[in-house]
């Protein structure tokens, strides 16, 4: 017989997270985790789609305008700690200096494939377009752009990409939980992304109580380390 579900629709971002606890979870509360990741704004729109969702996890700001609309049930809202965007290369390859402006824009000259998330619907797709405007480069490196649906997609073809000078940028959290890549460092303080994730339980969930507890396992003081490491800093 098969156990029983719990329906997360979540940002990209805590995808690391959410498996590494999938397990636990099962054990204390006799639920699997079935989850749905990728770029918030196509994760929004699959809730109002009406897919359907126990816990939802995205930017702070998006479950704040969700709630208001009746999605999020009061008070159910967690943060799970802010997220920082940075630059990545496969493991193994040299890596470059993006620590100041100037660094990071010689390092993308350099770069013959970007690999970034979505530049419409993903945070750090979108914030990476802006970067490459202010930087003058947008038209420029336009041929070595390689947007995917999300983060950990664009992380996962970098590191199965044959070649050299390939660069990667979006958020922390899915650079760290990738295997075969590695970050090079967060993008300058100029370009700085630091995205607040919460957690909050949906008004349609199936089992309140079990969904609620899934947020305060992923928000609670005990798992404050196993989020630290894998790129939320405390909120």
């Amino acid at each position: 017989m098969s156990m029983k579900k719990i329906h997360v629709i979540s940002g990209g971002a805590a995808q690391g997270l959410v498996g590494q606890l999938q397990e636990r979870f099962a054990k204390e509360h006799g639920l699997a985790i079935e989850g749905t990741f990728g770029a918030v704004g196509a994760m929004r729109d699959r809730l109002l789609a009406g897919e359907p969702c126990d816990v939802l996890i995205l930017t702070g700001e998006l479950v704040s305008n969700l709630a208001s609309q009746g999605q999020m049930v009061s008070g159910s809202a967690r943060a799970l700690g802010t997220v920082k965007t940075g630059v990545a290369v496969k493991k193994g390859a040299p890596m470059p200096d993006v620590s100041t402006a100037k660094a990071l824009e010689a390092a993308l000259r350099a770069a013959k494939g970007i690999y970034f998330p979505d530049p419409q619907k993903a945070t750090a797709g979108i914030h990476f377009m802006k970067v490459l405007s202010m930087l003058g480069l947008r038209d420029e490196l336009a041929p070595a752009l390689r947007p995917f649906p999300n983060g950990a997609t664009a992380m996962r073809e970098l590191a199965a990409a044959e070649g050299e000078h390939l660069l990667g940028c979006t958020q922390v959290t899915e650079i760290l939980y990738t295997p075969g890549v590695q970050m090079v460092g967060q993008l300058p303080k100029k370009f700085e992304l630091a995205t607040m994730y919460t957690a909050a339980v949906c008004t349609r969930a199936a089992d309140p109580a079990a969904a609620q507890a899934l947020v305060a396992m992923l928000a609670g003081d005990d798992t404050r380390a196993l989020r630290q490491a894998g790129g939320f800093e405390a909120a």
